[in-house]
């Protein structure tokens, strides 16, 4: 496995070794040695996730208040923007985004140490995304931040309008947000 750091301290992309041959494919898609060896976490997963959104889907930017997640992302199906935002206010890097091409293909994955908002955007007809938490959801502590907040200013391949659900569209900009100190 493959580790690369991105402009968010802590926020890696993890990309497998793949062993293909004319039967299909394998690679190894988590190693808790090579993680916490690469991430210096000894990071303990409790709870995994499976998202199947439409073309022109976006999710988030979500985050947990109180118990926040560590995330690791990755695609078994189609293509995703993944996007890590930096909601931690002691940070150098408060506020700022970056965005990984995720998809079945590539097999990467990104890995948002828990202080960071999460979002993806759907581009392909249909994308499925799984992700392993570090910690339970608790609708009662989950955040949302708009999406389009010109303050983060995420730049989205968008084919129109994104598809919003009700929560995701009356969310608040990052200036009326509680976050991490």
């Amino acid at each position: 496995m493959k580790f690369e750091t991105t402009g968010l301290e802590g926020v890696l992309i993890l990309e497998p070794k793949i062993f293909s041959d004319a039967r299909g494919l394998f690679y190894e898609s988590f190693n808790s040695r090579a993680f916490r060896e690469a991430s210096g976490l000894d990071a303990v997963f409790v709870q995994d996730n499976h998202s199947r959104s439409a073309r022109n889907v976006l999710r988030g930017v979500h985050y947990q208040l109180v118990r926040p997640q560590g995330k690791l992302v990755r695609v078994v199906s189609g293509r995703v923007l993944d996007v890590a935002v930096d909601l931690r206010r002691s940070s150098l890097q408060f506020g700022r985004w970056i965005g990984v091409e995720l998809s079945a293909d590539n097999a990467r994955q990104l890995w948002l140490p828990p202080g960071f908002g999460h979002a993806f955007l759907a581009l392909s007809d249909a994308a499925e995304v799984l992700y392993k938490t570090t910690e339970y959801w608790f609708a009662e502590h989950e955040r949302v931040i708009a999406w389009n907040d010109p303050a983060i200013g995420i730049e989205w391949p968008l084919q129109g309008e994104p598809i919003l659900s009700a929560n995701d569209a009356a969310a608040r900009p990052l200036s009326e947000s509680k976050t991490f100190d």
